[in-house]
């Protein structure tokens, strides 16, 4: 099966929320929910935070080395390359995709994609797609897993700047170029915002940990017994827009092709 790798991206310079992956959930800073949670994971042998070597970032080197964190830094917009870059220097052989804005991330969502994954001998899977694409899962629980050698081939064949800054679009869009693989929920929950890219995506946040007692051990259906026996903290971010696969960093121009 070879090494699983989690690696993280992380940075400081969100359009939407500056700092947000420091912001902090019960006294503590999100970038450590999502590690810690991460780390419950069976299957995975290192979690590494990927950074950018903008010095903006600092603070989240510090802090990984504050808590003895793996990290790595590299491109600030070229996110696959940072990808590629930290998975080689770590030998990954399979690489989980995750993201430091999502606290609520699930371990055991974690390792059942990867269990999947490695069953199937697919390049590629996940338990959704970005918009325009359908999902059956809350979003925040994204989980993408790729294996090493797709991960090299994307990095040497996608040009386009969204291949670049979303990592794994060029394995997904065009049908037969990698062999792919998406895990359904049997119930349809898309409509379920659980991501922090907005003020009022930390404020539920921050709320639906504030109803499980502020602990970090709580599953992904925790949440979703919350949230259903308190409709009223959907409409906290219900007017958020979630961004498509395709949207690119207007920052991006001029600095990196």
């Amino acid at each position: 099966m070879g090494k699983i790798t989690a690696i993280i991206q992380a940075r400081m310079s969100s359009s939407r929320l500056p700092g947000k992956v420091m912001k902090e959930i019960s006294g503590i800073p999100m970038l450590s929910w999502v590690v810690e949670r991460t780390k419950r994971s069976n299957l995975l042998q290192e979690v590494i935070v990927a950074t950018t070597n903008s010095k903006v970032d600092d603070p989240i080197e510090d802090y990984c080395r504050k808590m003895d964190y793996i990290f790595f830094r590299g491109s600030e917009f070229d996110v696959l390359d940072r990808y590629y870059q930290a998975a080689r220097k770590h030998h990954a052989d399979i690489v989980v995709r995750l993201t430091a804005d999502c606290p609520l991330i699930d371990a055991g969502l974690i390792d059942e994609v990867v269990h999947k994954f490695v069953e199937t001998g697919v390049d590629f899977a996940a338990n959704r797609l970005p918009p325009p694409y359908k999902r059956t899962y809350p979003i925040g629980l994204d989980v993408e897993v790729v294996s090493f050698l797709a991960l090299e081939r994307t990095w040497l064949e996608a040009k386009q700047p969204h291949e670049r800054e979303h990592v794994m679009p060029y394995i997904y869009e065009k049908p037969g170029r990698f062999k792919v693989l998406i895990l359904n929920y049997h119930k349809k929950l898309g409509r379920y915002r659980w991501t922090v890219d907005t003020v009022e995506d930390l404020k539920f946040v921050q709320q639906v940990i504030s109803y499980l007692n502020n602990q970090l051990d709580f599953s992904w259906l925790n949440v979703l017994q919350v949230v259903e026996t308190h409709p009223e903290l959907m409409e906290i971010n219900a007017q958020v827009q979630h961004k498509s696969y395709d949207d690119v960093d207007e920052r991006i121009k001029g600095k990196e092709n």
